[in-house]
């Protein structure tokens, strides 16, 4: 019996297309344009495409979206692999790398970060910093705080005094104000994440390993 090298799963967002990364290429691309053929469906239908481990060329991948998309029934739109390209290994190693700074963040002042940053200072009002990552301050936060500022919804901002003006996280945004009742309550010693329901929340910081309990990576101890 012929293994089949494409399998087809609907889901409510439309079609995912898991295809065999095995075979030969050409097989591949032979049965995926004999497969998107043989359903009888009306309308425009959304369809991810699952590569796995095999690693594609963008040439490789327009042939792929090509193959399925040619029956215009369908549209790829997305094409998800289990492989890095080297460019996307290089950007992981920089939006994991620690970075530390020992002063004042002053007025009118930008400090980005690609990874994680650690302040040794205050960031003064109308000062702004930025990570890709995570950002602890060892001081005083009364300015402007990105983290998490690639998209990264996970990152988290942590200060002994909390006090900023804004607080951004990935893509979410919250401009401080007198109802932030929590902050005023408790300004030392707090964290902002984001929340299961998508809004930037706020807690002590002995509640981060509850909260995010990946955030550690130290292997010792009990």
């Amino acid at each position: 019996m012929k293994k089949q090298l494409v399998h087809i799963k609907g889901t409510k967002d439309g079609l995912v297309l898991r295809l065999d990364d095995q075979c030969s290429y050409t097989e591949l691309l032979e049965e995926l344009g004999k497969k998107v053929t043989d359903g009888h469906l009306d309308g425009k239908i959304d369809v991810q495409l699952h590569i796995g481990k095999r690693y594609c060329t963008p040439e490789q991948k327009e042939q792929l979206i090509e193959a399925v998309e040619k029956h215009q029934k369908y549209r790829v739109k997305n094409i998800q692999s289990d492989v890095l390209t080297v460019e996307e290994s290089l950007e992981q190693v920089k939006s994991s790398h620690f970075e530390t700074f020992v002063g004042i963040v002053r007025s009118g002042q930008v400090l980005r970060a690609t990874g994680d940053l650690l302040i040794l200072g205050d960031v003064n009002p109308n000062g702004r910093v930025e990570a890709g990552g995570n950002v602890h301050i060892a001081g005083k936060l009364k300015g402007i705080v990105h983290a998490g500022a690639n998209g990264n919804e996970e990152a988290i901002v942590f200060a002994s005094h909390f006090e900023p003006t804004h607080v951004l996280i990935a893509n979410f945004v919250e401009v401080m104000t007198n109802e932030s009742n929590y902050i005023l309550d408790h300004m030392h010693q707090v964290f902002a994440y984001i929340s299961e329901d998508g809004t930037i929340s706020y807690d002590r910081i002995q509640e981060l390993r509850n909260i995010r309990p990946n955030l550690s990576t130290f292997k010792g101890g009990s």
